[in-house]
């Protein structure tokens, strides 16, 4: 008897862009997952992955948050009839307890939030935002210098394999 080949279901991912500069820059304190209320146009270009999370933060106004920074570039085939505004200010949903946490801690403790990265639930699109203390110029050259050592030993490990 021949066995079946087990088929393997790949998983879609579902991260729409990261923002790496963040993790180099701030320390991570807290994270939060938050809606975000966007146009017709932007959620179709953020399935062509056409999204620049690089300078992006949130902003506390008025008990709400906003993004702020994200470039979200529109379409070559986008209406004309739409006025497209790449960096526009999105509002972020949240529950009341995580704004006031994020609003305590911004205002207080001299932290900011950033935008991590965005992702796709379901049909929706979440941002995971997290506080951060901003990192001092030798933390993050313990950062680089760590990740060289990572880097290396892993070359070393594959050359001692393939012998």
């Amino acid at each position: 008897m021949r066995a079946m080949a087990k088929k393997k279901h790949k998983v879609p991912d579902n991260v729409i862009a990261r923002n790496k500069r963040a993790t180099f820059d701030y320390e991570l304190l807290e994270r939060f997952e938050a809606g975000v209320s966007l146009l017709g146009w932007e959620v179709k270009s953020l399935r062509q992955g056409k999204v620049d999370l690089a300078d992006s933060y949130v902003l506390m106004k008025d008990g709400e948050a906003w993004l702020l920074g994200a470039t979200i570039h529109p379409l070559e085939t986008a209406s004309t009839h739409f006025v497209t505004d790449p960096t526009r200010t999105r509002k972020l949903l949240l529950h009341r307890k995580e704004l006031a946490k994020i609003l305590a801690a911004t205002s207080q403790k001299g932290q900011t939030c950033v935008c991590t990265q965005l992702h796709w639930k379901g049909h929706l699109v979440k941002a995971n935002i997290a506080l951060a203390s901003g990192k001092k110029a030798h933390d993050k050259r313990d950062t680089q210098k760590e990740r060289d050592w990572n880097r290396q030993k892993q070359r070393i490990v594959r050359e001692n394999v393939k012998q």
